[in-house]
Parts: structure tokens; C-alpha cells; sequence
């Protein structure tokens, strides 16, 4: 019997986050996309995030997509589970050059890879373990009550799947929010009354 055999196991993908004090094994596949794990080994409460950017745009739908607000919420949901902020350490993965264009610095992955790095530091959150960059695709498993970390680089075939996945997450990004519900008009068969 494997240590995880009776563990939650979550799968996050992008835009995904969740934090836990029990026994939960957290999941995903990263492309260019950066997943963080935080720890408070006193609580042993643990949590993993997935976004796809650093900051959204000026409209864009679904904060928890974008590196700013989805460390944030995640930080927030360890909070909420008992651990405590300036306990916190860090394991980051991800930030792969998956597409065949050439590798500069504004490229998706680097802005992704910076990103984390800042904020990390400036939030003084150690970093323990760290696996990003290269151009191959990572399966990331993280323990939340023990803070352990898995990676596995996923073969080629893999890729396409993956990127097919973000470039949907992407152009889904740049749409505005739904418009909010507005009240329905009056049905023909109801009367409105006073009291």
C-alpha cells in the first residue's frame, strides 16, 4: 500500500488552486504555465496553484489564471487551513518552452519564471526546490500534508495536448466577463402586486 492509497487526490488545472491540512495528493500537467507548491511544516498544511500568466489584462475573466492574484488566493486557502504566512516555503515548477518559436526574454516562460521569482523574494518565501524552463512538459504530484514534491518530464507526444490546453486557456483569458444577469422581464401569466 503506496503512502497516498487512502490520501484526497485533486487535480488542478489552469486557473486551479486548493490547500488542505489533510492527507491530499494536488496534480497537474504544466506547459508554460508555473504551478507552486507552499508548505508550513509546523501546521503541515500545504497547497498547490496553476496560473498561465503573470497579470491579466485590462478585461480579463478569471483572476485565479493569472501568477498575481492566483499566489494571492492560494496563500489565502493555506491561511484558511491553518498554516501561517511567515512559515511558508516554496517548490515551483514549470515554465517550459513548449512552442517550437525561438526563446527570448518577453516570451511566456521567462515572464512566468520572473514573475514567481519576484514575488517569492519579496514576500520572503524560501524556495526548496525549484524545476523550471527547458521545453518539456512536467507532471507535478505534492503531497499537502507532508510537502513532498514529485516531477516527471512528459515525453513529446505530450506536448500537443498540453498546448492545446493553454492556447484555450489563453484566448478564453482575453474574453470580457459574462455581462451579470439582469432581472427577467414580467411573465405574461404573473400578476405584480402591493401590499
Amino acid at each position: 500500500m503506496s503512502e497516498a492509497d487512502d490520501a484526497l487526490s485533486v487535480t488542478l488545472y489552469i486557473g486551479g488552486y486548493y490547500a488542505t491540512g489533510e492527507r491530499a495528493v494536488i496534480r497537474t500537467v504544466l506547459g508554460s504555465c508555473i504551478a507552486v507548491c507552499l508548505f508550513d511544516p509546523v501546521s503541515c498544511v500545504g497547497g498547490m496553484n496553476h496560473y498561465m500568466l503573470p497579470t491579466p489584462g485590462s478585461d480579463a475573466a478569471d483572476p485565479s489564471r493569472f501568477g498575481i492574484h492566483a499566489m494571492e488566493l492560494l496563500i489565502g486557502d493555506v491561511q484558511k487551513a491553518g498554516g501561517q504566512r511567515t512559515r511558508l516555503v516554496a517548490k515551483v515548477f514549470g515554465g517550459a518552452h513548449v512552442l517550437e518559436s525561438r526563446e527570448h526574454a518577453d516570451s511566456v516562460p521567462n515572464q512566468n519564471i520572473a514573475f514567481i521569482d519576484e514575488f517569492l523574494a519579496e514576500e520572503q518565501i524560501p524556495v526548496l526546490a525549484c524545476d523550471v524552463g527547458g521545453r518539456a512538459p512536467r507532471s507535478v504530484r505534492f503531497h499537502a500534508d507532508t510537502g513532498r514534491a514529485f516531477v516527471r518530464l512528459l515525453p513529446p507526444v505530450a506536448v500537443h495536448g498540453v498546448i492545446a490546453a493553454e492556447q484555450a486557456a489563453v484566448r478564453r483569458s482575453m474574453l470580457p466577463p459574462p455581462p451579470r444577469p439582469h432581472a427577467r422581464p414580467v411573465s405574461p401569466d404573473a400578476e405584480l402586486f402591493e401590499d
